[in-house]
């Protein structure tokens, strides 16, 4: 850009563009003399003629005539000073314009994605809707990372998997971990560039990834099948994310119950409270050989407790104000993940990362994969069922491992007073009567509701007529009766918004169950587990007593 010249007054550099109303340098404003000179006749002309004026003039005349040039010249200042202070705002505004367009083009250009190849959407289970499901792969790849950490050329698995679910209320998650060495059977998959790689009947999850070239597209589908759960997106980090990502949030604290020091993962820690960053904190995620049993189960713990700390930490003001570490956190994530295309924009990873900061912490819950040791292989691991099936219907039927707090009803008098309303009392099912009417377009569904009814406690359950087609299940009440409804539909497992009023109902009359499609489907609605299975491994993200034992 053209030099200003300090001889000219700065207002004078800037001129307005009649055709775009934009500001502009006016490109003879540099040269020395050059609007002086232009100006000089015009100038001369008028001083010439402004001294014969004068001299006409009687001596009051005179003196008001100058007032009046005098303001105008003022004038004239004010809108050089105008026009300067337009154009400096106008170079903000394109400069700050620039710098977001140059951010953006940053972020997108760190991330690196893959799209997947999931072959006939016909055998995926069924989606989540409005709920997310998130597989979060950690790969045990040493690329870049030299001798350090191992087998430098090693090929990345699955070595550590968690399922990130996101209710369709945003009021809770569940975070469940699988199991490295975890037996299971592995599809025939394709990759993101079309090769066909043969399942296996039965093998570790760790090698669902990495082995044979398989991509994320077949961790994927492996998760799917084994759990019945359909995966939105995927997300991949390596060792050097963890080591990024500690370090832009400034240290996560972490926890230990007595002293570690594990060769493997070089952690040399004191019993107590650290804040780990960098190696420290990719040392404290691998450890397992000094704690516990020294196995893989061990580990998970500790790599719960590791995340939800850094949820905490992500989550803090400390960080959600501090624009250099939101840039730091931002520039780190972006180039320590990789991604479907589905969400392979800065953009698409934006709204995700809303939807999950949606989430209380307190409503997030880790935990592990019910297993039992492998009876073939003490090495290996296998799904202890029914437990497993349990925590997966759960978690496919959008069921909370946490109960998430309602929020609080506005203050009243009335909720106030000593005469408040008491909480309704427990509906007890033996004496709601309820119609199940068969809607789903499928004979035979309605006797069969009504049995799992009956064992659930609704002794007076008993069968309809057909009702017309509906997609999903709903329960209908007489006024007066909303109580015994939600209870009905808790026992189903059915959402609060498939709970309706019949204003035409009559009022001693029974609910009205009508089975929709969805009861079809796998889980079944009226099958869906309300309770997680006994004696599961938990960690609550906002657990800060947690520690490493």
């Amino acid at each position: 850009m053209q030099q200003d010249n300090p001889e000219v007054d700065p207002a004078e550099q800037w001129i307005r563009d009649p055709e775009t109303g934009q500001y502009r340098l006016d490109p003879s404003a540099g040269i020395p003399g050059a609007r002086r000179r232009a100006a000089a006749p015009e100038a001369s002309g008028t001083a010439q003629r402004s001294d014969r004026a004068t001299a006409r003039e009687p001596a009051g005349e005179g003196r008001r005539a100058a007032q009046r040039r005098a303001a105008a010249a003022r004038r004239t200042r004010r809108r050089r000073v105008l026009k300067w202070t337009a154009g400096a705002g106008a170079l903000v505004m394109v400069a700050g314009c620039g710098g977001a367009y140059y951010l953006y083009q940053h972020f997108n250009n760190n991330l690196t994605s893959v799209k997947v190849q999931l072959g006939d959407e016909a055998e995926r289970p069924k989606a989540a809707g409005d709920a997310l499901n998130i597989l979060v792969l950690g790969t045990d790849s040493r690329q870049g990372l030299g001798r350090e950490y191992g087998d430098e050329g090693s090929t990345g698995h699955a070595d550590t998997t968690l399922l990130f679910h996101i209710a369709k209320d945003r009021s809770n998650a569940t975070v469940i971990s699988i199991p490295r060495d975890l037996m299971v059977p592995i599809p025939e998959c394709r990759t993101a560039d079309g090769k066909k790689i043969a399942g296996a009947a039965r093998d570790m999850f760790n090698n669902s990834l990495g082995q044979e070239g398989r991509d994320p597209g077949c961790t994927w589908k492996t998760v799917e099948k084994v759990t019945g759960i359909r995966v939105d997106h995927f997300v991949q980090v390596n060792f050097e994310a963890v080591k990024a990502l500690s370090t832009a949030v400034g240290g996560v604290e972490v926890c230990a119950a007595k002293d570690i020091n594990d060769s493997g993962s070089h952690l040399r820690m004191s019993k107590g409270r650290h804040v780990v960053q960098g190696d420290d904190a990719l040392a404290f995620v691998r450890t397992r050989h000094a704690v516990g049993l020294g196995g893989d189960l061990t580990r998970i713990p500790l790599q719960q407790q590791f995340i939800s700390s850094m949820i905490r930490k992500i989550k803090s003001d400390d960080t959600l104000t501090s624009p250099s570490k939101l840039y730091k956190l931002a520039d780190a994530a972006t180039k320590a993940l990789t991604v479907d295309s589905g969400i392979g924009s800065v953009d698409k990873l934006k709204d995700l990362a809303l939807d999950i900061s949606k989430v209380d912490t307190r409503n997030i819950t880790f935990a592990t994969v019910p297993v039992l040791d492998d009876p073939k292989d003490e090495n290996r691991l296998v799904l202890k069922q029914p437990d497993a099936g349990q925590l997966f219907s759960m978690i496919a039927g959008d069921r909370s491992l946490t109960e998430a707090a309602a929020a609080p009803a506005p203050a009243t008098p009335e909720a106030t007073s000593a005469t408040s309303t008491p909480a309704a009392p427990a509906v007890d099912p033996k004496g709601v009567r309820v119609t199940v009417r068969n809607g789903s377009g499928t004979a035979g569904q309605a006797q069969p509701a009504v049995d799992k009814l009956r064992a659930k406690g609704f002794a007076k359950a008993a069968t309809g007529p057909n009702a017309p087609a509906a997609a999903i299940s709903s329960v209908s009440y007489p006024a007066g009766q909303e109580a015994e409804a939600g209870a009905l539909a808790a026992a189903l497992g059915l959402p609060g918004d498939a709970v309706r009023p019949d204003p035409k109902a009559d009022p001693k009359g029974p609910l009205v169950l009508v089975l929709g499609k969805d009861v079809l489907a796998a889980p079944a609605a009226s099958a869906m587990p309300t309770e997680a299975p006994k004696d599961l491994q938990r960690v609550q993200a906002d657990d800060t007593d947690a520690c490493a034992k």
